[in-house]
């Protein structure tokens, strides 16, 4: 059994807030973690190999998004040199640069694994231990008795090729950072007018093509030695558009406000906005079961896929419509899809009743029987016909409003129902003309799916009998019926803003504006300091 104080550092690597790493900090002296001289020190008293690596490993915490000084870095350096040139004979030294070394590994291991803010503080409803049994005390002093270090911190990090593809992607726009291509802004766009940007189309002249092409070449949309032509056309074109695809803009070739926009971003915004991808990869529980289904808000998407000897295989990927990032989001959280439910009803939520439907109904009377609505009471009887008392009753909160299975069904003809306190679910919808657009934040806060036959496939995989047609007999039936899953699917709803597709970098708009509350939350946590003299 571990004594306490290396449950107080358990506790601590598992909930990362500001109050627990405080505790550590305080009893890090009497910490378990705190390894004889042997695992650090040679017999000469002078730093072995293992202690020349964690001050290298913790060096270069920034080619995973990390920041170095979270692990007293500079100290550990200094340290760890003039115990190489002048060891010490005083056995509490060395125990004290042994500590340092310990305790700053563990937290870098600890970080690598499952990052450095709690998500749940940050409007992500995720638990960042995953239960998972990670112990960084435990890991590194396996690894200082094997001599694995370096490999040590490699199985910490997200075991996902996502991960690695983003750590090449931060160090490729980190080369760009000072880059003369993004000192000068691009020129004014043609035709701009006093209070718009202009637009640039193919075929017309623009004084910054050079300039243009050069940042399209870096970026990698535009093939080094493609020259430069006269005017906007050709090779050029078709990497503006490759450009618009990278960052979830309208591929048309014209350069607009929102093209102009995002080819203004630095290559340092760019660099913050992959290093919280990263952060987020650490705590996001992306492969928590055999059969997922993932929805990343930002970005849009779902994805259906399967995890097979720790690698994600996507079996289904869609468009979807998520919640309004003015006044309705969608919030972010995983939870087991549980049930179907084919030709369902909609129970219109107060607040959609009190806001929009009711004052509709009372303009447009006919909507009600239009839209196949009717009142139900608390005992579960029903009522079809309109009355202003009855929209009052549904004001005050003793009827509610619901829409029968048809055609016009606000769910369409299916719903996917993973339980969570927020009332949440998938569904299809009528409104298909939707998923054309590129923004697709338009619902009250649930999902709406734009291929549901094939997200009901990969949900109902191995249950028998359910092939495309039954499913779509079921949704076509227009009577309600809830299918129970023989084994449930995790769901997550996620958010990344930077993602990796087919070995290229893309780029998403921060559409709930979460990176600045990650950024921020990750500039308040508490220094990491060390005494080593």
């Amino acid at each position: 059994m571990a004594d306490p104080a290396e449950r107080l550092v358990q506790r601590a690597r598992l909930h990362c807030d500001r109050l627990v790493w405080l505790a550590l900090l305080l009893a890090g002296g009497a910490a378990q973690a705190a390894e004889s001289p042997v695992g650090w020190l040679g017999p000469d008293g002078r730093p072995n190999v293992e202690a020349q690596q964690a001050v290298a490993l913790l060096a270069g915490a920034a080619s995973h998004g990390l920041e170095p000084q979270d692990y007293a870095v500079a100290e550990l350096q200094q340290a760890v040199a003039r115990a190489g040139l002048s060891p010490s004979d005083d056995e509490a030294g060395g125990r004290q640069l042994a500590r340092g070394l310990s305790l700053a590994m563990q937290r870098y291991l600890g970080d690598l694994h499952r990052g450095r803010v709690d998500p749940r503080r940050i409007q992500h409803g995720f638990d960042a231990s995953r239960g998972d049994g990670f112990d960084a005390a435990a890991r590194l002093r396996a690894a200082l008795r094997s001599g694995q270090l370096e490999q040590a911190a490699d199985a910490a990090a997200p075991q996902m090729p996502m991960y690695q593809q983003l750590r090449d992607a931060l160090a490729h726009y980190r080369s760009l950072v000072d880059h003369a291509a993004w000192q000068p802004p691009l020129p004014t766009l043609p035709d701009a007018t006093q209070r718009g940007v202009g637009k640039l189309e193919p075929g017309q002249p623009y004084a910054g093509l050079a300039l243009l092409a050069e940042r399209l070449t870096l970026l990698g949309d535009l093939p080094a030695g493609t020259p430069v032509p006269a005017r906007y056309e050709g090779a050029l074109v078709d990497a503006v558009m490759a450009f618009q695809r990278r960052h979830g803009l309208v591929v048309d070739g014209v350069v607009g406000r929102a093209t102009l926009a995002q080819l203004q971003v630095s290559p340092s915004a760019r660099v913050r906005q992959i290093e919280l991808a990263l952060e987020r990869l650490r705590w996001t529980p992306l492969m928590q079961g055999p059969r997922m289904v993932v929805i990343n808000i930002p970005e849009f998407m779902l994805r259906a896929y399967e995890v097979r000897d720790g690698r994600i295989a996507v079996r289904e990927q869609m468009k979807v419509i998520v919640g309004k990032s003015f006044d309705t989001r969608t919030p972010l959280f995983d939870e087991d899809m549980r049930f179907i439910e084919f030709s369902p009803y909609w129970n219109v939520p107060f607040s959609i009743a009190r806001a929009e439907t009711v004052p509709r109904l009372r303009r447009e009377p006919d909507h009600f029987e239009r839209q196949g609505f009717e009142f139900v009471t608390r005992d579960g009887h029903v009522d079809t016909t309109l009355s202003e008392a009855k929209l009052e009753a549904v004001l005050a909160g003793r009827l509610r409003i619901r829409q029968r299975p048809g055609p016009n069904n606000a769910l369409g003809d299916i719903k996917f129902i993973f339980p969570n306190h927020d009332n949440i679910y998938l569904h299809h919808t009528p409104a298909t003309g939707l998923f054309a657009r590129e923004r697709r934040d338009f619902s009250h806060g649930c999902i709406r799916v734009e291929q549901p036959v094939a997200l009901a496939g990969f949900v109902l995989k191995g249950m028998p009998g359910w092939d495309e047609a039954r499913i779509r007999q079921a949704m076509d039936a227009g009577r309600s019926a809830t299918l129970r899953l023989a084994k449930p699917v995790p769901v997550l709803i996620a958010y990344g803003t930077a993602l990796v597709k087919g070995g290229r970098i893309h780029f998403f708009d921060d559409i709930y504006g979460l990176d600045p509350v990650l950024d921020a939350a990750l500039r308040e946590r508490p220094p990491f300091r060390l005494n080593l003299e």
